[in-house]
């Protein structure tokens, strides 16, 4: 049994890349296929050994803590239509894992977010997952990092290789190899300019850490628009130990882009036994008729 049995989601974001659907809907309720997108990010938690999980809000969004909560006259409804297998999948949800909030007050970046989970995760290692990114449901990217902070006592985080041109969109880390799959992370830097990257290794939305972050973040300071960058905080952490970035090639979708969010509404909904013969049915017959192929 795992020994990291907390998670940390930040949800404070303003999601102003979808806008106009998220100025009244909280991004991390936008729908893949059938559920919000924050319900997998949820589920990959609880497959991954997860037990207690944070979410950290902010204004406008309650429909998050909605969603994950009891419903009692929606479950008399279906219970009264005999509509059993709905029922069962609306309870599930309020018992995927504890689930608790804390509000962001401002948006003072990724840092100043996890910062808010200290009292919460106190002495205990955490895994921090963000709600941009999710995870197909045979993933096992978040179980196999925990093992390897067990296993290591460091700091883990997920990367994937992009195209140079691409890299100035996330975290890019300077490394040695040391496993097929695990790199020891000698730096890292915020966002680079395709010619300064350090490799074209970027840094995705899992992390798994110990305490120490905390005081990381709290010797972090703001950069541009008074933002503390979990980047910089995880930086600071080479000071005094280990990180090492964990490499994965298949399976996620950044959900906070709109041509990602169309991918990954495409692939989860074929792979999907309710609908996925009858709209991948539909998409060769769509694809044809309009010459695609």
């Amino acid at each position: 049994m795992t020994s990291v049995r907390k998670a940390v989601i930040p949800a404070a974001g303003l999601g102003t890349r979808f806008l106009p659907a998220t100025k009244a809907v909280p991004k991390e309720m936008l729908p893949v296929v059938d559920k919000p997108a924050i319900q997998y990010v949820v589920e990959e938690a609880a497959r991954s050994g997860i037990e207690d999980i944070l979410i950290i809000t902010g204004r406008s969004k309650k429909a998050i803590e909605d969603h994950f909560d009891r419903n009692v006259e929606l479950e008399a409804e279906l219970h009264a239509k005999g509509q059993d297998s709905r029922l069962a999948e609306v309870l599930a949800l309020a018992n995927l894992a504890e689930i608790h909030y804390v509000r962001q007050g401002e948006t003072r970046g990724l840092g100043h977010a996890v910062g808010l989970a200290r009292r919460h995760v106190g002495n205990d290692s955490f895994a921090v997952m963000l709600g941009d990114d999710i995870m197909d449901e045979h993933s096992t990217v978040l179980a196999e990092m925990i093992a390897h902070h067990e296993a290591r006592q460091s700091a883990i985080i997920a990367c994937k290789e992009f195209p140079p041109e691409e890299i100035s969109a996330y975290g890019s880390i300077a490394y040695d190899q040391v496993e097929e799959r695990l790199l020891q992370v000698r730096s890292i830097v915020e966002k680079p300019a395709p010619q300064e990257a350090p490799s074209t290794w970027g840094v995705m939305g899992r992390y798994v850490f110990s305490p120490s972050i905390f005081a990381a973040i709290d010797r972090t300071p703001p950069g541009a628009g008074g933002e503390v960058q979990l980047t910089d905080a995880i930086g600071l952490l080479l000071d005094h130990g280990d990180v090492y970035g964990y490499t994965f090639t298949e399976g996620r979708y950044d959900i906070g882009n709109k041509l990602d969010y169309l991918r990954a509404t495409v692939e989860l909904a074929l792979a999907r036994p309710d609908v996925g013969d009858d709209f991948r049915a539909w998409l060769s017959r769509y694809v044809r008729e309009q010459g695609i192929v």
